[in-house]
């Protein structure tokens, strides 16, 4: 009797919802329509329409002050649009509860703090928030074992956050996006703190969630990146979208030199033919 009645007890408290199904190769996971944003009077933002792919990687680039963080805040829902819309799953952005949206989509930051004294293992624990009053919740210590393991970070998993140094957090940061176990990420500046071999790894990993079916918005400054491992890419310049298409079409080097207002050469890699984004010196 016991047992049974504790049983009844859980089921009261842990939710049996129905946790969103994985997306189709090609389907769009999120849409923004027209979206428009407006900060103190001026508009940084510009009737930029987008879409996010299940089973792509879409980077968006530009230079400082493009819109690209902006563009990315205002898909996460973390950012007031101005007009336009945008959708989650099929549905606005503004109909879904806070938690139903950390269950459909993660969101990685540029900025990487804490007020606290918690241990990495704890900061990628927090990932799995939207999960904690669902059944799911069981799976909490294999997704957060199994993200810092992914990004090479289960070696200091019980130091203090604090005490990392700046790589070692943007490891930390993007293993609590993944352990948060959602079909879309909205990753910007993943590589931005991190040298040239754990940049490619986050690139891959990266390539390795789209390929499993996720859908994936990466901000990048970094062109040669947006061109080796994005499916798609899309161009901002002073808040609008001039470009968005495969990355052989639209990093063309007459785009990037107006663009980035700096002399950039596009190359095919003499033995690979892989396509090489460089600045002109």
């Amino acid at each position: 009797m016991i047992p049974a009645a504790l049983s009844r007890l859980k089921g009261m408290f842990v939710r049996r919802l129905d946790v969103p199904t994985a997306a189709a190769p090609g389907t769009v996971t999120m849409s923004a329509t027209g979206v428009s944003v407006d900060r103190r009077g001026r508009r940084v933002l510009e009737e930029i329409d987008f879409d996010v792919v299940a089973g792509e990687i879409a980077a968006l680039v530009g230079p400082n002050g493009a819109g690209k963080s902006t563009l990315l805040a205002a898909l996460s829902g973390d950012q007031r649009i101005s007009s336009g819309s945008i959708a989650l799953d099929g549905a606005e952005l503004r109909s879904w509860a806070p938690i139903e949206m950390a269950q459909r989509r993660a969101v990685l930051p540029q900025s990487h703090t804490v007020g606290f004294a918690f241990t990495a293992r704890q900061i990628v624990g927090m990932g799995r928030a939207p999960w904690r009053r669902t059944l799911l919740r069981d799976e909490d210590d294999h997704a957060v074992s199994a993200a810092l393991a992914a990004c090479d970070a289960l070696e200091y998993a019980d130091r203090p956050f604090l005490a990392l140094s700046g790589g070692e957090r943007a490891r930390v940061a993007l293993a609590r996006v993944l352990a948060q176990g959602t079909g879309t990420l909205l990753l910007d500046e993943p590589t931005a703190a991190l040298d040239l071999a754990h940049q490619e790894a986050v690139m891959r990993l990266v390539r390795n969630q789209a390929d499993a079916g996720g859908a994936i918005v990466v901000v990048l400054h970094d062109l040669g990146l947006a061109a080796a491992y994005a499916d798609r890419v899309a161009v901002l310049e002073n808040g609008r979208k001039v470009a968005d298409g495969p990355p052989r079409e639209v990093l063309s080097a007459d785009l990037l030199t107006k663009v980035y207002g700096h002399p950039v050469e596009v190359l095919a890699h003499p033995e690979t033919g892989a396509q090489l984004v460089l600045p002109r010196r």
